[in-house]
């Protein structure tokens, strides 16, 4: 081949190349800029398509494609306003954090590990998509729990009238499955977005009142933080839902539809989805007595060190060369508990941070766990001894707590979005999915 006929076939090479790189752009444009990140259409796409796939499974009806893309990408905002968020603050789940979480997964759903990959696969997901998804997931839970706790205040004299309303209503107290449709207003509405906001709700009530389905129209119209799952916050008592949420329910029944109620937030349009009746009971909380050993990961020590670190330990106490309390004593990185010889005392395992929770829950009294990873480090743990305890009124209080916590965090998780997304640079590419600019 001459030298001419090389050069026509590169530059014919190098022509397609380019054609193929273009190609490739369109089809995959950016469809909103958010700050330094942009959503991308094919994002947008696998999302739409993971809901509507959702919703044929549970037999629910979905609005126009329009209106389910746009709340579609108002999703993939806030997730990307979180995700840029917890880069900035050094927040990472390692893969080993990655994988226990899929393994808890699994176990959950009643699923070997193999058959939680064929699930994905079978609902369209590459398993590399569904592993970067639970990630970012577990990510954003820690991200809010780390940046709404701190917003949370809770009194002795909130704690002790909680506590006397678990004692009125029983430990088993009614549960109540509610729906929520959330129309946003600002902090200071002016009188066109209070006209505005009461004329959709107004306009929503009836279509409601008719029959329209309240899951259909929370993914079209609800700015909600479960917009894409119909409105549908759960299974919930009255002392977990938000304030809001447990006053206006209150003696109503299942399918009522209740609102519009004003908030911080905007414009609520409630309905009960379904409901659990009240049975007294004899409730037994578990507590458990554990000892560990931390070691946090820094610079200098290795995520892979301090793992072999804590195998060392692990061989070392079964094979009677040291005990526990000693190497807690003098290598554990929680100073709190390492001078006690990584004792934790006795508390419900509700209290731990979830990797924590679910290893130590699975162990048997006397067993040794093998090392795992939590957002404070690499632990290795042992339980020392599990017991079952009637609702006394320290545990009561607890749940009051506890109750009161999920309450505020609930409430708080949607005004810290609705910040985030304020303090933010968004621009939507594509004007039909424009709701104005920020």
């Amino acid at each position: 081949m001459n030298q001419r006929c090389k050069l026509l076939l590169m530059a014919a090479g190098l022509s397609l190349l380019s054609f193929t790189g273009q190609a490739a752009q369109e089809l995959d444009k950016t469809v909103a800029q958010v700050n330094n990140d942009v959503v991308l259409e094919s994002q947008l796409n696998a999302l739409v398509a993971q809901v509507r796939q959702n919703a044929r499974a549970a037999g629910q009806p979905l609005p126009d494609e329009q209106r389910l893309r746009k709340q579609a990408l108002e999703r993939l905002i806030l997730e990307s306003l979180q995700l840029q968020l917890a880069e900035r603050l050094g927040l990472r789940i390692t893969d080993t954090q990655l994988e226990q979480a899929l393994n808890n997964i699994a176990k959950g759903e009643g699923k070997t590990p193999e058959q939680l990959r064929a699930s994905a696969a079978a609902n369209g997901q590459s398993w590399a998509t569904f592993r970067e998804q639970v990630r970012n997931d577990i990510l954003m839970s820690e991200l809010a729990r780390n940046q709404v706790r701190r917003r949370i205040n809770i009194s002795d004299q909130e704690v002790k009238q909680v506590v006397q309303m678990i004692q009125e209503q029983g430990q088993g107290n009614a549960r109540y499955r509610v729906g929520n449709i959330l129309l946003p207003l600002p902090g200071n509405p002016s009188s066109d977005q209070l006209q505005q906001a009461n004329s959709q709700a107004r306009q929503l009530m009836a279509e409601l009142k008719q029959g329209a389905d309240f899951r259909k129209l929370a993914i079209a119209s609800s700015a909600g933080p479960k917009a894409l799952e119909g409105g549908d916050w759960g299974m919930m008592s009255l002392g977990e839902m938000p304030s809001l949420f447990s006053e206006a329910v209150r003696n109503h029944a299942k399918g009522d539809i209740i609102g519009p109620i004003r908030s911080g937030a905007g414009l609520h349009i409630l309905t009960i989805l379904d409901m659990e009746g009240s049975q007294q009971q004899t409730v037994q909380a578990l507590e458990v007595r554990a000892r560990h050993i931390l070691i946090k990961p820094s610079v200098i020590l290795s995520e892979e060190k301090a793992q072999a670190m804590l195998n060392d330990f692990a061989r070392s106490i079964r094979n009677g060369d040291a005990t526990m309390a000693q190497l807690a004593e003098q290598y554990s990185d929680d100073t709190g508990s390492a001078v006690n010889g990584g004792d934790l005392g006795w508390a419900s395992p509700e209290l731990y941070v979830s990797s924590f929770r679910d290893t130590v829950t699975q162990l048997q009294p006397g067993e040794l766990s093998k090392p795992f990873r939590s957002e404070h480090g690499w632990h290795l743990v042992r339980l020392e001894e599990k017991r079952l305890q009637d609702a006394t009124e320290q545990a009561t209080e607890q749940r009051a707590y506890q109750l009161i916590f999920n309450r505020r965090f609930n409430e708080e998780v949607q005004t810290w979005l609705d910040e985030l997304k304020d303090q933010a640079y968004i621009r939507i590419v594509d004007n039909q999915l424009s709701n104005g600019d920020s």
